[in-house]
């Protein structure tokens, strides 16, 4: 099974509408990041563009529509065409969500969250077993952004996802954003999440943005949205994160209201400047 191995360096999420702007000149980022379903088609610009970007950078494939979670089987039509496209490119890095999204034969828009239970975990275990079969590469698994809790949880997300790791030897993608999201939700502390998370195993970080509203009850309610720059309250877990573990590959992801290409290397040389003061201070 071939290992996760990412530049330990900030890397973004692919926008085709940044190509111009990318290849005009060599760009700070050690990675780009694509989603595995946006390219599944036999060829076309899509392909085009990936395949000169694969030229000179590291890629992550991100996957948004396995529904690891599901209590169905795994869509075996997605896994085959899945596989296509990392055969084809030949990343990195593969990773998906701790969540499920399809039911019977409808496709939900959204990744929605699971109790963390043996039961679950059996089956969760079970499809990364399958995924990791058949792509021949490891997987990494990424921790949710939640807005509800399951009372028949018998296990901590931390718990349930380090059990996963050993249970499968798949690798982690902890999303920064998202721990700060679902701790604000469920009025938790976030540093007291990651101190317990597993982090010996994560091989990529993922940072985002988010939007603020309030619940039907008036308390503050946090969106894991995608579309703004990295709070900053990110920006601290994640240096305090880095300083802890060393640098480790950390994406800048931002799907929604897409700026345009400056916006997002400036969020990923801030990133840069995070991981080259946890390198300079280890090497000291």
């Amino acid at each position: 099974m071939k290992p996760s191995a990412l530049p330990r360096r900030p890397g973004i999420g692919f926008k085709p509408e940044h190509f111009a702007s990318i290849i005009t000149a060599p760009q700070p980022v050690g990675f780009f990041e694509v989603h595995a379903e946006n390219y599944m088609g036999a060829g076309g610009p899509p392909h085009a563009q990936l395949g000169k970007l694969r030229e000179d950078y590291a890629l992550s494939i991100h996957g948004v529509g396995l529904s690891i979670g599901s209590m169905q089987p795994l869509d075996q039509d997605h896994l085959q065409r899945l596989k296509t496209v990392c055969d084809r490119y030949e990343p990195e890095s593969f990773s998906e969500h701790l969540a499920w999204s399809t039911h019977d034969t409808v496709f939900l828009n959204d990744l929605l969250p699971l109790p963390y239970t043996s039961e679950t975990l059996s089956r969760v275990a079970d499809h990364i077993d399958q995924v990791q079969g058949t792509l021949k590469r490891q997987m990494l698994l990424e921790n949710p952004a939640t807005y509800v809790l399951f009372e028949e949880s018998t296990l901590e997300e931390t718990e349930f996802l380090a059990e996963i790791v050993r249970q499968t030897g798949c690798g982690l993608l902890l999303d920064v954003n998202n721990v700060f999201v679902a701790s604000t939700n469920h009025n938790m502390n976030p540093r007291d999440y990651l101190a317990r998370f597993p982090v010996q195993w994560v091989r990529e970080i993922h940072l985002s943005g988010h939007s603020e509203t309030t619940d039907d009850e008036g308390a503050p309610l946090l969106i894991d949205s995608h579309d703004t720059p990295v709070k900053d309250p990110v920006w601290a877990l994640y240096e305090e994160l880095i300083a802890r573990t060393g640098p480790i590959a950390s994406l800048i992801e931002w799907d929604n209201d897409v700026p345009e290409w400056p916006v997002l290397r400036s969020e990923a040389e801030a990133a840069g400047a995070i991981l080259d003061r946890a390198a300079r201070l280890r090497a000291a």
